[in-house]
């Protein structure tokens, strides 16, 4: 998204911090009591960490990368006093998730016009919310943006993004819940392509009851996208709410299955500790991560910044 890499502005660092506070506390909590006493990055100490990141939602797998890295690092140093462990912990961190930044930075919305944007999530996880805010966010950096509902497995859904289109004062498309997903990408495709509009976002149907009908129509609503807008969509992303820790990597492991996800969002990372889910997925799938919620204002959906993410989350001030 290189429209959007940008510096981060005070107050949009003082939402991260405020967004990721519950997050860093347990963590800090546990990192206290676990070098009380110590003075040394010793086997004990790493044995801890090792525990405390996995009980932060990192992972496992991303877990060990980190502690394996620290090991080296101490290995090399010779000696590490405890009171270094949060510098290394960072600067190791940025070093793993390192291999994605050049991914996230690849598309761009100059490249295409109308620029696809393909939204998929399981119901629940602020999916339109997510959209609404893309929307605003889009809006105010001078793009014309429209939505299609072809999550028309559920009124709600239908009726949510409408609020949202009316709220953020863009067009929507829609159609009666039961209508073909595909048609309504459709529509929308060819009404974008007509109005010559910036960017296009599609909602889609979140069930992951049946994976073989959610592969199938997703797969069915990209190649009618295809046959509007060659190329399209240009990015298929998905929304996880970072505030259900281990389910959101199942959820990103289903979908990425189904369908060719390019990007994700986490969302609702204020109301959790387990703010670490953001790493080990960015880590695990090696998909950029693009955006964060950290709040429910209109407002708190940020550029994913992982220096600045990192920075809060292991942050003791």
């Amino acid at each position: 998204m290189g429209l959007f890499n940008k510096i981060f502005t005070s107050k949009e660092k003082e939402s991260l911090d405020k967004g990721l506070e519950k997050s860093k506390q347990s963590f800090f909590s546990k990192l206290s009591k676990a070098v009380a006493g110590k003075s040394k990055v010793d086997d004990e100490v790493l044995d801890e960490l090792e525990e405390i990141l996995v009980t932060s939602d990192v992972g496992v797998d991303t877990t060990l990368k980190i502690i394996e890295r620290i090991e080296e690092r101490v290995s090399r140093d010779k000696y590490v006093g405890t009171e270094e462990l949060n510098t290394i912990l960072k600067e190791e961190i940025a070093n793993l998730l390192r291999d994605n930044e050049d991914e996230a930075e690849s598309s761009s919305f100059e490249s295409q016009k109308p620029y696809v944007i393909m939204v998929v999530g399981v119901n629940g996880v602020g999916k339109t919310t997510t959209i609404g805010k893309l929307a605003h966010m889009y809006k105010s950096q001078g793009l014309s943006v429209m939505l299609g509902a072809a999550d028309t497995f559920r009124a709600a859904a239908i009726d949510q993004l409408q609020i949202w289109a009316d709220r953020v004062d863009v067009p929507i498309i829609r159609q009666d819940m039961g209508s073909d997903p595909a048609s309504v990408a459709f529509d929308t495709l060819t009404a974008a392509k007509a109005q010559d509009v910036d960017v296009v976002l599609i909602d889609t149907a979140g069930r992951l009851h049946n994976k073989i009908n959610l592969m199938n129509e997703l797969s069915k609503v990209k190649r009618v996208m295809e046959k509007v807008i060659p190329g399209a969509p240009h990015e298929v992303t998905l929304i996880l709410d970072g505030s259900t820790g281990q389910n959101a990597f199942e959820q990103a492991r289903q979908f990425t299955k189904a369908t060719e996800v390019t990007s994700l969002v986490v969302t609702k990372l204020d109301g959790t500790a387990k703010g670490g889910v953001v790493l080990g997925i960015s880590d695990q799938f090696q998909i950029p991560v693009t955006y964060i919620g950290v709040g429910e204002g209109i407002e708190d959906l940020q550029v994913f910044d992982k220096h600045e993410f990192i920075d809060s989350f292991f942050s003791m001030s």
